[in-house]
């Protein structure tokens, strides 16, 4: 039965055409594959020839790709060289590799010493040029804690313009001469001790003059120990006891007067006093020493001057009177004749009395 039987024209041309190409993806998958296609098999069979002596290098075109032998590869680490470069990051620090040895070399005694090189002196230093203008300022010295004060400064020659400058601070220059200048430092500027800079200097800072330095001292302070005080009953003449420096016997003093030849008493109470500096007008103040040492005669406490920490006195205040070892002897009256009045003792200036009362 032929396949074209019955058929058009047109169906006979497809049947031809569906043939044709059916033969060429048949030749097609051929080349493709080869012929393990068609159900034959192809391998490629790799000989491995061991060479006694071990090959330098690989040849580099080959056809098949073949691994290298063991003789080939053991060849290769055994002529690679190690490349170590410190600064890579890879590689390790020099410090930390605990297969690096020193061995320092062996010592040359044939080796000559040798000789230091000279050394080329240092070069002498530039020598701090000469102010033009040469200053002297006065005062030279005051007290920390003082009022305003005036400051003058002498020199040779001051151009007009000039500036006195008090620790690298301009201020408010009055120009007198060519030889005189003042200004007058504010007493903000010399509340602490210490040494400050004085200069002259014009404005454009072409010149300028040598620095003189102001000593700034801390005032003096009494070294008087305050250990007790008498309160009057009408407030006044009330009086103080103080041991002063260089004496072991308290001393009483009164208001106005004047301790260590330069300090006036100027206010008692019985926490403190109050010295005013009859020089330089400082006040200050003493607080009363609260130490208690010993007993004193019948029983009473007394500190290291020998005053009771507490004795009566004015109503509401706390006072030190003193503890002697032996009561001083009270004068007793003269007795007189029965006929004739008792006479009055006058009274002594220590006493407790008031100075307007009379005896």
């Amino acid at each position: 039965m032929s396949i074209f039987e019955g058929k058009t024209s047109t169906e006979r041309n497809k049947i031809i055409a569906a043939a044709i190409l059916g033969v060429l993806s048949l030749f097609a998958l051929y080349f493709a594959f080869g012929r393990s296609f068609l159900g034959g098999s192809s391998s490629t069979s790799v000989t491995v020839k061991v060479s006694p002596t071990p090959r330098a290098n690989v040849p580099a075109n080959r056809g098949d790709t073949v691994l290298p032998t063991v003789d080939e590869q053991n060849f290769l680490y055994q002529t690679t060289p190690v490349v170590y470069v410190p600064g890579n990051a890879y590689a390790p620090d020099a410090g930390r590799n605990i297969f690096a040895f020193y061995e320092p070399p062996p010592p040359c005694l044939d080796c000559p010493t040798p000789t230091p090189r000279p050394t080329a002196p240092p070069p002498p230093p530039t020598p701090v040029p000469t102010p033009p203008i040469y200053i002297t300022a006065a005062p030279q010295t005051v007290f920390a804690g003082s009022k305003a004060f005036r400051l003058e400064v002498s020199g040779n020659e001051f151009p007009i313009g000039s500036r006195i400058y008090f620790n690298q601070n301009e201020m408010p220059t009055t120009y007198v001469n060519a030889q005189r200048l003042y200004t007058e430092v504010p007493a903000n500027f010399i509340t602490r001790e210490g040494p400050r800079q004085i200069l002259v200097q014009t404005p454009d800072g072409k010149l300028y003059s040598n620095q003189v330095m102001l000593n700034i001292q801390p005032p003096p302070k009494p070294s008087i120990q305050y250990i007790g005080m008498i309160g009057r009953a009408r407030y006044n003449n009330d009086t103080a006891y103080l041991v002063e420096p260089g004496s072991d016997k308290p001393v009483g003093r009164r208001l106005n007067d004047i301790v260590s030849g330069r300090f006036r008493l100027v206010d008692i109470s019985s926490s403190e006093v109050v010295f005013e500096d009859v020089n330089l007008g400082f006040r200050h103040k003493v607080e009363l020493s609260r130490t208690v040492a010993a007993t004193g005669p019948g029983g009473r406490l007394q500190n290291e001057s020998g005053f009771s920490p507490s004795a009566p006195g004015r109503p509401g205040v706390q006072q030190n009177i003193p503890v002697y070892a032996q009561p001083p002897a009270v004068p007793q009256p003269r007795p007189q004749p029965a006929n004739r009045p008792v006479q009055q003792q006058r009274p002594n200036p220590d006493d407790d009395v008031d100075d307007n009362e009379k005896p």
